[in-house]
């Protein structure tokens, strides 16, 4: 069986334990307990193909930074995560999550995922970012911010009520099995 070792960065608070440990155990977690490394395996299929995924949720604060360039030894995909209502996570994608990924991983996949989808029409969400003079982070600029970073793809997902979660983490596996196909070196004997 093929084994993917899938790493999950972005900012504090953006949801990357619920996203984790709510695909995991099939259930939103009542009470949130911050870690600063965490992993999880389970198998997976995808198409035809049996995988056993392993899942690394990093700690998203600076002073842990070098744990977290721990948990890029040997992975394989990569997913940078933000929070679509919180408009500075959006941006730290750009300013600090890409060039640390690029900087450690620079081959690997990745993808781009908003969470906390379910509060983009949250009114008291849209009241206390609008007294900032900011919004909600769009599909649009999700899907652009894609391009920009050359993110194999854009997801949104909401732990709460389980949406996308397993999209997002087929697409992680799927994003490996594509890339390992086309970066696949033939052996040659000499």
């Amino acid at each position: 069986m093929q084994s993917v070792k899938c790493v999950i960065v972005g900012d504090n608070g953006v949801g990357k334990s619920y996203l984790l440990h709510t695909y995991i155990n099939k259930s939103f977690p009542g009470v949130y307990t911050p870690c600063f490394y965490d992993t999880h395996s389970t198998q997976v299929s995808v198409g035809s193909q049996q995988v056993c995924l392993t899942i690394a949720d990093t700690a998203g604060r600076e002073d842990y930074l070098r744990f977290r360039q721990l948990s890029y030894n040997h992975v394989d995909t990569i997913v940078i995560c933000f929070s679509i209502a919180n408009p500075t996570s959006y941006e730290n994608v750009k300013q600090k999550w890409y060039p640390e990924v690029k900087h450690n991983c620079p081959d690997v996949p990745l993808l781009l995922v908003g969470t906390k989808s379910d509060l983009r029409d949250n009114q008291e969400v849209l009241e206390t970012l609008k007294q900032q003079h900011q919004s909600t982070v769009t599909l649009q600029e999700g899907t652009e911010m894609a391009n920009q970073i050359k993110a194999v793809k854009y997801l949104e997902c909401a732990s709460i009520n389980q949406e996308g979660l397993d999209e997002v983490f087929d697409e992680a596996v799927l994003a490996f099995l594509s890339h390992s196909r086309i970066t696949k070196k033939p052996c040659v004997l000499l």
